[in-house]
């Protein structure tokens, strides 16, 4: 396929095919992330923004460049959840001005637009870190600036861009020693540069690139990935109890072939799924009788690895969780519907967590939207909230260090009343600043003293290992509880209370008056009566100790020290 012009019809499809891309392969872009914690992962906010637009473009009848990106970036605006996911809007909104008021791109219409990204994405990112998202996206573009001097075909540019990005791509570990010593690219650059090689697809060869759900369990016939999806085929209905999974080393001097064991197997079980190499049986089957399996699994060479689970007691126990979800669910409020601006000042603060909501709005935030980390909000739910609130004034506390750009969106998109927003990085930070409110001063005032009182509050919060790290002396396992000082990990522990209380003792000293405790979803009363116990013995004569049910998830435990 060789194009002189890009139309609105294959721009639309290169948006659709470049969010298929990112979507088929978030996951494997979410495991780039290299901090341990629980977050909202980069693979998934850059795919979710990007969605919103290709979504809206398939029912979409814009003929023209000019429409079809414009209505890209005004959806991707939006749509934009995570700092990945705003820089990402950003460079399709600068794509945009570019192509405004043109019915077909040239080659050269498309660099130049792709470079009006990149200088809106720069300049929205107020200190731009080398070796990210962005340095990916200016290679790129400036590898096609330099193709203008010999090309204008838009294919062959575009293919020089998507090379630049993936050159660029390997050379953001050299850029970010963090990335470095994890031995990993950075995450936003792999998605931008999926995005783009999606729209090449269309752009080059005519072919949409299809969303493949499975793509990111795709392995060997041998890989614990291709094993357990094969496996997991069988697993809606229990005709027996036991989930039993081994592998076997094979010993070289036994001559039996392994089907001998399939066949053995099938009467005592089902979901049967076996491979086999030279060195090794892995074998999956569902039976009442895991001894048996065993044994004669044994009968071909030593067992490596054994895992029995009773499925039974697995489903009930997913059920229960199931039916607990659905009824939480079943009592999420109303979306937020629009108010007038009538009164003078206003508040929308981002939170997880029942207790942490109506704590907020005791505070005057009338309405609260449910997010925060592993939960961004998009900057369309943010601004529902704010369009809710009857103000003239309307202060937006993100309490979340990767919500801010998103939030920051809002303020040209509220057209009837004005946006403050109150960059604060924590749920501590969020409440210390609505305490320090006052109505009778300026909004200039207010920030100034909202900001001062969120950076008097140290915050300390305990959670677990999302993925395996590394940082400093400290190796973390997926699962281990952690410890985070002010966002910096500190502290590993066997459990929330521990981590809690090592936490603490690094915190507070003799200059602290205040401590606040937020006890989480995974937190029961009993053991939130025996952290703020172990508090009050090992502080109450240096700081006056408060405690919260917060419900929130992820974090077992926030606390503020002030």
């Amino acid at each position: 396929m060789c194009l002189t012009v890009i139309n609105g019809e294959t721009l639309k499809q290169a948006i659709i095919s470049g969010a298929n891309n990112i979507q088929s392969i978030k996951a494997r872009i979410n495991d780039l992330n290299i901090f341990p914690v629980p977050d909202g992962d980069t693979g998934t906010n850059m795919s979710m923004t990007i969605t919103a637009a290709a979504e809206m473009l398939k029912n979409s009848d814009a003929s023209d460049v000019a429409t079809v990106s414009h209505q890209t970036a005004s959806a991707m605006l939006r749509g934009a959840r995570g700092n990945s996911g705003v820089i990402t809007s950003l460079l399709f909104r600068g794509i945009s001005k570019g192509l405004e008021g043109k019915g077909e791109a040239s080659g050269e219409d498309m660099i130049h637009a792709l470079g009006m990204g990149v200088e809106a994405a720069y300049n929205a990112v107020t200190k731009p870190t080398e070796g990210t998202i962005l340095t990916v996206a200016r290679m790129a573009y400036e590898a096609g600036l330099e193709a203008l001097e010999t090309e204008d075909d838009p294919a062959v540019l575009w293919e020089i861009v998507c090379d630049a990005a993936a050159d660029a791509l390997e050379q953001t570990p050299k850029m970010l020693p963090v990335l470095k010593k994890a031995g990993v690219v950075d995450a936003g650059g792999k998605g931008i540069l999926t995005i783009f090689e999606g729209m090449l697809s269309v752009i080059r060869d005519g072919v949409v690139v299809e969303y493949e759900e499975s793509a990111d369990s795709v392995g060997d016939d041998t890989s614990d990935e291709f094993f357990r999806s094969a496996a997991a085929e069988f697993d809606t209905v229990i005709n027996f109890t036991y989930c039993t999974e081994f592998i076997v080393g094979r010993d070289p001097e036994i001559e039996t072939e392994p089907n001998d064991l399939r066949l053995y197997l099938e009467t005592i079980g089902d979901s049967i799924v076996m491979v086999a190499d030279e060195e090794i049986i892995k074998v999956h089957v569902h039976t009442e009788n895991p001894g048996d399996a065993l044994q004669h699994g044994l009968a071909y060479g030593q067992l490596l690895t054994v895992k029995v689970e009773n499925m039974k007691q697995q489903h009930a126990t997913a059920k229960a969780e199931n039916d607990k979800a659905k009824a939480k669910a079943s009592q999420k409020k109303d979306e937020p519907k629009f108010a007038a601006p009538v009164e003078d000042y206003g508040f929308v603060a981002v939170a997880a967590g029942e207790g942490l909501s109506n704590l907020f709005n005791e505070l005057g935030c009338l309405n609260v939207v449910s997010g925060g980390q592993s939960m961004n909000p998009s900057t369309d739910d943010i601004l529902a909230a704010v369009m809710a609130t009857p103000a003239k004034k309307v202060f937006v506390l993100p309490n979340n260090k990767n919500i801010i750009m998103a939030a920051q969106q809002t303020v040209a998109l509220a057209e009837d009343r004005q946006v403050i927003i109150v960059p604060t990085r924590t749920i501590p930070q969020g409440l210390s600043a609505m305490l320090v409110f006052d109505p009778d001063s300026d909004a200039e005032t207010n920030v100034e003293n909202m900001m001062n009182a969120a950076k008097n509050v140290s915050t300390g919060q305990v959670t677990f290992a999302a993925r395996d790290s590394e940082f400093g002396s400290k190796k973390i396992k997926e699962g281990d509880i952690i410890g985070l000082d002010n966002g910096k990990l500190t502290v590993t522990s066997s459990s929330p209370n521990k981590a809690l209380m090592k936490l603490a003792k690094s915190m507070i000293d003799k200059d602290m008056s205040f401590v606040t405790l937020i006890s989480g979803e995974g937190i029961s009363d009993e053991d939130a009566a025996a952290a703020v116990e172990m508090l009050e013995d090992k502080f109450s004569d240096q700081v006056d100790i408060t405690y919260i049910k917060g419900d929130q998830p992820i974090y077992y435990y926030i606390f503020s020290v002030e």
